[in-house]
């Protein structure tokens, strides 16, 4: 194992970041140049109409506008389920809910094995120093699923999404061990962790980006914020569970408190996206970085929100646990200068499990031969590339539910016993009319589609009841 230290805790500016240091990285496994830093951010529960740059009103985003700005907006991007730890499952491993490891939010049990290959395991072959930040969800202490198992060299966040669900919580974890907040015990308020995975990410860049001693060291950094999902426990308690230090610069605005709350905290991720762009540019590591943004699934409503009161769902139908469109499809804003065309929109349609074979190519890594993404970076680089053939979903909270898409053509099915409803997206992306009668012939294809796309796992069986 590689020796690993903490180099320090650093103080600047009311700001308490952790620091990290490893040995001398391994050597390149590719010769194609020029190969990027990777900075992929993933928020929580952030919405298709969260942002300014998807249509939001209310909401400041300028940071997030900035970075749309200068980089491609994708108008098409699905995650990999509608709920955390198998969005990221799919995101992680290269494989759709029908065949990934995790298919509902029931990790801690059924955690990552060893043989389930990450994204971070095909890049550190290839050179890459990798970092797993904030929330994680696929595997406790102990497990096989923890991150320092799946290929990261660091860790620092929360282990299981319950735990994640606090944002003032009195431990988190550093690598395999609590790392503790003593001015959160007792239910204080003391310090809240969102802000550490900023400070964390910008010292492991810093640090792990390429110089004149190791010009080949890339940095690969998996940055799962917390925001803006609800402390559901604070929320049942005081009916207002969007947990952060202050609702400024929202607090003159006459709104619901948990409204102001969750607005506030999506301008403060924003904010700390601009302090990463910042830390990029200042440390010359802006041109040599590409930045992925996106979030796990739609909107939630959660905490005493109305995620209508933002249109966090934008034109689109559903919300968290929905596979409508507006429970899976959500932004993806990827920018890296001088490569990924800026000031671009997108509508070219692709899902969390292209990410990984996307990154090997990117990275020079190797995948795994049994994907179901490919890599799609012709479309970064602004060129053109066909559509997937298809892509699938299913849920297992509240029951087993089914969504699959064939070019413009999307098939939900709410229940195993339910007939399937039938939307086209390029005239209907709200899925407001079902056309399954006008459509026979087409509705029965995406239903043998949802049969022949999953592989049967004990774990997680199409049966009725309610999930997580």
């Amino acid at each position: 194992m590689r020796h690993l230290k903490v180099l320090g805790i650093l103080l600047a500016g009311g700001w308490v970041g952790l620091c990290f240091s490893s040995a001398q990285p391994a050597a390149s496994a590719t010769a194609k140049a020029p190969r990027p830093n990777i900075l992929f951010i993933i928020a929580d529960d952030l919405g298709y109409g969260d942002l300014g740059c998807y249509g939001q009103k209310k909401i400041q985003t300028p940071n997030l506008d900035r970075l749309a700005a200068e980089g491609t907006v994708f108008t098409q991007y699905y995650a990999g389920s509608t709920v955390c730890a198998p969005s990221r499952c799919a995101l992680l491993t290269g494989k759709h809910t029908g065949h990934a490891r995790i298919r509902g939010n029931s990790a801690q049990q059924h955690p990552l094995l060893p043989e389930d290959v990450t994204v971070a395991e095909v890049l550190k072959p290839a050179g890459y120093k990798t970092c797993a930040l904030g929330k994680w969800g696929l595997g406790k202490l102990n497990s096989t699923g923890h991150p320092r198992q799946q290929g990261f060299d660091e860790f620092f966040g929360y282990l299981t999404h319950r735990e994640a669900h606090n944002y003032y919580p009195e431990q988190l974890w550093r690598n395999e061990q609590p790392w503790p907040f003593p001015d959160n015990a007792h239910n204080a308020r003391g310090t809240y962790v969102h802000d550490w995975f900023t400070r964390s990410a910008q010292n492991f860049s810093r640090i792990n980006r390429p110089d004149h001693q190791f010009p080949d060291r890339r940095f690969f950094i998996y940055l799962a914020y917390t925001i803006p999902h609800a402390n559901n426990a604070l929320g049942q308690a005081t009916g207002n569970g969007m947990e952060v230090p202050s609702d400024a610069p929202y607090s003159a605005e006459t709104w619901p408190a948990p409204e102001r709350n969750k607005a506030a905290m999506i301008t403060r991720l924003d904010r700390d996206i601009g302090a990463l762009l910042d830390h990029l540019k200042k440390h010359k590591a802006d041109d040599s970085t590409i930045i992925f943004f996106t979030s796990d699934n739609g909107p939630h409503k959660e905490g005493g929100v109305d995620p209508k009161f933002f249109a966090s769902s934008g034109p689109l139908r559903g919300l968290k646990r929905d596979l409508y469109e507006g429970g899976i499809r959500v932004p993806m804003i990827v920018r890296w200068p001088g490569k990924v065309p800026a000031g671009v929109t997108n509508h070219f349609p692709w899902a969390a499990w292209d990410v990984l074979p996307t990154l090997a190519e990117l990275s020079g890594g190797q995948p795994p031969a049994d994907l179901d993404g490919r890599s799609i970076v012709p479309v970064l680089l602004g060129g053109e590339q066909q559509h997937a053939s298809a892509f699938y979903w299913e849920c297992h909270e509240g029951g087993f539910k089914q969504a699959a898409r064939m070019g413009d053509w999307k098939g939900v099915k709410l229940a195993a016993d339910q007939p399937l409803e039938l939307y086209d997206l390029k005239i209907d992306p709200g899925e407001t009319k079902n056309l399954a009668d006008q459509f026979p012939e087409i509705a029965l294809k995406l239903a043998d589609f949802l049969k022949a796309a999953r592989t049967e796992s004990e774990h997680w069986p199409p049966r009725t009841g309610s999930g997580q």
